[in-house]
């Protein structure tokens, strides 16, 4: 790899038809995703797509146990008096390697974050542009912790002006049960139709596709077996592959040790959609 290509939006891969760009300084967030001159992401400052570490989705009123150790996390914002999405989002993060279709971020964990750790974030583009395959690690530089990782992708609901709005195709096997907190409740149900903001179980890994009629199909897949959806917003729709469901912090705490750190990879692959059949004429 060759020193990190920065630009004045920070860190721009390319490979064939396909540009996508890492702001290093903003949470190492995607801003950008373009195939083929098509933006698939949502644009602004709190969209685009970007890292949720080191929890997922809300924990419940900030609290989490490490063995006998309770901690409290910052509760004020969007979902108080839930903690909202991990920390780093909010912090910069250093370019490490790149070449012209990958790069490597790191980003040291710190308070409000009770304990010592770094995390890692590759973007790496397919050679021939179809895909994009991000890869989270965190590691811990002290004692063990729980942790989650996960992405929160806005994909538009519509590629253009003209374009019909993307339909979401995917199978679970259950639906966490969504308390009035929008936190799972621990009872799993079987998978209701939308609108969601909602967890799914997919024991064998994530696989949602994303279609844009006549014009793009989009799979989200990672081995993960959590996604939380999101389609209640009329610009986008998320699809978030992620270690374990919202408050999982408590409720499926995942240990991060120093011989065990904690990885998990998506890849997002596309391909042009043909158009959707007609309706079938009334009988």
């Amino acid at each position: 790899m060759t020193t990190p290509q920065q630009t004045e939006r920070g860190v721009r891969l390319h490979a064939a038809d396909a540009e996508l760009t890492v702001l290093p300084d903003e949470g190492c967030r995607i801003s950008s995703l373009r195939t083929g001159g098509t933006e698939l992401l949502r644009q602004g400052d709190d969209f685009g797509s970007f890292v949720m570490v080191p929890w997922c989705g809300r924990t419940r009123n900030g609290r989490f146990r490490n063995g006998e150790t309770f901690h409290q996390l910052p509760t004020d914002g969007e979902a108080a008096p839930h903690a909202m999405h991990g920390t780093v989002r909010d912090q910069p993060w250093k370019p490490v390697t790149a070449d012209d279709r990958s790069a490597a971020f790191v980003c040291d964990l710190g308070d409000p974050w009770p304990y010592p750790g770094r995390v890692t974030q590759l973007v790496e583009l397919a050679e021939d542009g179809s895909a994009v395959t991000l890869t989270l690690g965190v590691e811990t530089a002290g004692p063990s912790f729980p942790a989650q990782v996960g992405w929160h992708p806005w994909f538009l609901r519509r590629l253009t002006p003209k374009g019909r709005d993307v339909e979401l195709s995917f199978t679970a096997a259950w639906q966490e049960e969504r308390g009035e907190d929008h936190i799972p409740t621990g009872r799993r149900i079987d998978p209701r139709p939308g609108p969601w903001d909602d967890c799914f179980g997919m024991p064998d890994g994530v696989h949602v596709t994303l279609t844009w009629p006549g014009e793009l199909a989009l799979t989200v897949t990672s081995p993960s077996p959590w996604a939380v959806l999101y389609d209640m917003q009329p610009e986008a729709v998320c699809v978030e592959p992620q270690s374990g469901p919202p408050n999982g912090l408590n409720s499926h705490p995942r240990l991060v040790t120093p011989l065990e750190p904690l990885e998990l990879s998506t890849t997002w692959s596309w391909r042009p959609a043909p158009e959707a059949e007609p309706a079938a004429p009334p009988a």
